[in-house]
């Protein structure tokens, strides 16, 4: 059976809340709150499907009612949930405070333990290595998780696209992210990851400096978002390039990253040089932003010069 792309990572539950008015970070705010599915890698695997192209998702649920609503809503949206181990008390989550201009205002996260995927792993993963289309893989999660995964990928000669939930544990597997083909991070997160002030700097000083600490890291290729003012790419060959953003109304920023790694590996898993990646993630992610929910509304494939049927891929 065809796997599509896999994607690997964990299931958060998502707290947020919104203020009717001016945010006052010391004061009582009225709004409302909302519960939703989240998570990176839950995300992205809803994004995905949401472009009509049938992923595998690798994560963990609890065996309450929540769980079994996660599970339910991603098989309605045609992911495929077979290889998902169901063990009490396994899904993270995450308690965020918007404010009214949308941006997050301060978040705090409960990690899940992603180890139970070693057995899924060790039982399944020739099966759904050798029949996917390439993975997506949360590279901050537990160490000899991401370690199996990259083995069976490298064994079955499967492309991998990293989306980063915590940047400061990915930064201690550097060794790690040189077997990574396209490393997807933001400003913030690449000046983690290169230990300096990335911020501060403006577009040109990233694509300047860009391309030789890419090189001198030995990373394949790097992605770094710049929120409003687009995203740079450079490879470890000296290519380098830039794709701005799209201009929306911002309602809520929460799952655009996720989306716009969605984009980038359905571009680079179907066809689509980096560049057209870049694009397809970029309009993902400013459909997010558009909304309050944390994941893209349903595109066709044909929206992107995807033909899915040479894929394999049935989007009826």
């Amino acid at each position: 059976m065809r796997k599509g792309i896999v994607v690997v990572g964990a299931v958060f539950v998502d707290i947020k809340g919104y203020p009717d008015d001016l945010y006052v970070p010391t004061g009582r705010n009225i709004g409302r709150i909302d519960y939703v599915h989240g998570g990176v890698a839950r995300n992205v695997v809803e994004d995905i499907a949401n472009v009509e192209l049938r992923p595998t998702y690798l994560g963990i649920v609890d065996d309450g009612p929540l769980g079994a609503a996660v599970v339910q809503k991603l098989n309605n949206h045609k992911v495929n949930t077979e290889y998902m181990p169901v063990v009490p008390d396994s899904m993270g989550t995450w308690l965020a405070v918007f404010d009214h201009q949308g941006d997050l205002a301060g978040s705090i996260s409960k990690r899940p333990n992603m180890l139970p995927l070693l057995e899924v792993l060790e039982k399944h993963g020739d099966e759904i290595f050798a029949n996917c289309d390439s993975v997506v893989l949360e590279v901050d999660i537990e160490k000899d998780v991401v370690k199996e995964v990259i083995s069976l990928a490298k064994k079955h000669g499967k492309k991998i696209t990293a989306v980063v939930s915590n940047m400061g544990i990915a930064a201690q597997r550097r060794d790690l992210l040189q077997s990574i083909d396209c490393i997807i991070c933001n400003q913030l997160e690449a000046g983690i990851l290169f230990a300096d002030d990335y911020e501060s700097k403006s577009v040109e000083e990233i694509r300047e400096i860009l391309p030789g600490k890419v090189k001198a890291a030995n990373y394949p290729c790097l992605i770094v978002t710049l929120g409003a003012d687009g995203a740079v790419y450079a490879d470890k060959e000296g290519n380098t390039g830039f794709c701005p953003a799209r201009k929306v109304q911002v309602k809520d920023t929460t799952g655009a990253g996720d989306s716009y790694c969605a984009g980038v590996a359905i571009g680079l898993t179907y066809g689509k040089n980096m560049e057209e990646a870049m694009n397809i993630g970029t309009t993902l992610a400013a459909s997010v932003i558009a909304s309050y929910d944390n994941v893209c509304p349903r595109f066709m494939p044909a929206e992107f010069g995807i033909d899915a049927a040479a894929y394999g891929v049935d989007v009826e």
